[in-house]
């Protein structure tokens, strides 16, 4: 799927898309496969991220809550990347289906979140989701958000 890459997308381009700031930005960066449609976000995960220190600390693995939310900003960012607008509109989760966590994410992973866009109706959008780590499938959810108002 990377060898399609259309744009990529830093830190810069993706603080003016979302409003989130650390330590809840989970994105480092986004490959843009189809616009609108499908991309690639990019988490590297350290062992000093905040969450660690009680999650667990002698065992310390990423929350899945976290990797339910890391893709829904990548699917938020390949969808405003697209329609544009300014950073302080959020997309909003309004549900989680299909949820599975095969293996932990640790400190030193680099997590991939595969995002397609499934369907999209009056502003709701249903993202396929899957989070990797060197092409290993760890979790994998289907995502159905709203823009924000």
């Amino acid at each position: 799927m990377e060898e399609n890459v259309i744009k990529e997308l830093n830190i810069k381009d993706i603080l003016s898309l979302l409003p989130h700031r650390y330590p809840f930005l989970l994105v480092d960066k986004v490959k843009i496969i189809r616009a609108g449609e499908e991309g690639i976000g990019i988490k590297n995960i350290t062992v000093n991220e905040p969450q660690f220190t009680g999650h667990f600390p002698e065992n310390p693995i990423m929350p899945g809550v976290l990797i339910m939310e890391a893709m829904a900003q990548t699917c938020g960012i390949v969808v405003k990347d697209v329609i544009g607008g300014d950073n302080t509109k959020a997309v909003l989760f309004m549900g989680i289906d299909e949820a599975k966590f095969r293996k932990p994410f640790l400190p030193g992973d680099v997590m991939e979140m595969h995002v397609v866009k499934e369907k999209e109706c009056r502003g709701v959008y249903r993202f396929r989701c899957q989070a990797k780590c060197n092409g290993v499938i760890h979790a994998e959810a289907l995502l159905t958000a709203m823009m924000g108002r």
